[in-house]
């Protein structure tokens, strides 16, 4: 061990003495009172750190959802982000993708492509796309059915993307196809 790891332990060894030394004087002869009450603490912490890991999962839930007005227009509302967030089904598999008007096509992340069936390790990566992360290379790939509300497309062209993704983009390509109003915090598209 280096000279920095051996005071940080040094350091934490005296903290542990100090506060173990503490309990000791505060709960002298109620030992149970004090394993109750650093069971409780334990699992808050425990509780804390469950929740904090688990927040992006839940984030996706509490997300708002698209709804399907008269006449086959389709709502999405504005997330506490700003942006709006959807759920299309492309092969039957349900895909989540961010209604994004600054990208030009329909771009896949890696692991969406994967679930949908196009293995990344055979798929054709002669394009290149220029992001706010940077140029990422990119391959061409054919959804053959995708369908979002009341609408289905086939032989839908879309882009995988190499680069790091959170989320899959609903781009203008697809977009395009519909005549898009965004008011009073609310995205609508129809045909």
């Amino acid at each position: 061990m280096d000279s920095e790891t051996l005071a940080r332990l040094a350091y934490l060894a005296l903290l542990m003495a100090a506060v173990g030394g503490w309990v000791m004087v505060e709960y002298r002869g109620r030992m149970g009172l004090a394993l109750r009450s650093a069971f409780a603490w334990g699992m808050i912490v425990i509780g804390l750190m469950a929740a904090y890991g688990l927040w992006q999962d839940i984030r996706q839930d509490l997300r708002p959802r698209a709804q399907i007005g008269e006449g086959g227009e389709i709502r999405i509302p504005r997330a506490e982000d700003g942006h709006y967030y959807m759920t299309v089904e492309i092969d039957g598999q349900p895909v989540a993708m961010m209604a994004d008007t600054g990208a030009t096509r329909i771009v896949l992340t890696e692991a969406d492509a994967r679930r949908l069936g196009f293995d990344p390790a055979r798929l054709v990566w002669q394009g290149e796309a220029r992001t706010a992360n940077g140029v990422v290379r990119t391959a061409h790939v054919t959804l053959p059915d995708l369908s979002f509300g009341p609408y289905r497309d086939t032989s839908v062209s879309a882009w995988v993307n190499g680069g790091e993704m959170d989320l899959s983009l609903l781009g203008m390509d697809y977009l395009g196809r519909f005549r898009i109003e965004i008011a009073g915090g609310e995205m609508i598209l129809r045909r």
